[in-house]
Formats: C-alpha cells, sequence, structure tokens
C-alpha cells in the first residue's frame, strides 16, 4: 500500500496528492504515505463493493471542503456571541 501511496502522491492535480501535501506538513513524509494509503485502501474497497468506477474529485475538492467548514465554525462562533451575520433564509457559500 506504501508504494501505491508513492505513485499516488506524484501524480499531478489529484485528490492523493493534494492529501499528501496537506497531512505532510503536519505528520511527515512516513505518516503521510500511510495516510494516503489508507485512503487508496478505503476507495478500492468501495469501488469493488458497490461496483462503481473510480472518480476523481480533483485538487479543489479538499479546498471547498475547507472553506465550507471554516464558514460554518465561524457562523457558529458568531452565534455563540449573540450575532446573526448571515439571515436564516440565505445558504451558506
Amino acid at each position: 500500500m506504501v508504494e501505491l501511496a508513492w505513485a499516488g502522491s506524484r501524480t499531478k492535480n489529484t485528490f492523493f496528492r493534494a492529501k499528501y501535501d496537506s497531512l505532510i506538513r503536519r505528520r511527515g513524509k512516513k505518516r503521510a504515505l500511510i495516510a494516503v494509503g489508507h485512503k487508496i485502501l478505503c476507495a478500492a474497497y468501495h469501488i469493488l463493493s458497490e461496483k462503481v468506477p473510480y472518480k476523481e474529485v480533483g485538487v479543489e475538492y479538499l479546498e471547498k471542503r475547507r472553506q465550507k467548514n471554516r464558514i460554518e465554525k465561524l457562523k457558529r462562533a458568531l452565534k455563540e456571541f449573540g450575532y446573526n451575520a448571515i439571515p436564516e433564509n440565505l445558504e451558506a457559500v
């Protein structure tokens, strides 16, 4: 699995490369490779068990997810202080 993770971390503009790059700063190279290998193993399991083709989510997936989580966290913090920054009927970006 680590060899697959090395290959996945070397591909350009893929989710596995983005995940590796985000983890390497915090965890180090070896632990990042183990995590990417785990992601590959989970993807392979779902592909085989559900009989669906692999769909690459791309580099933007992690950034969009982080942005969405940050917006929700900031909204909760404002609500905790008693402010309502965004009306309830509007959706988050």
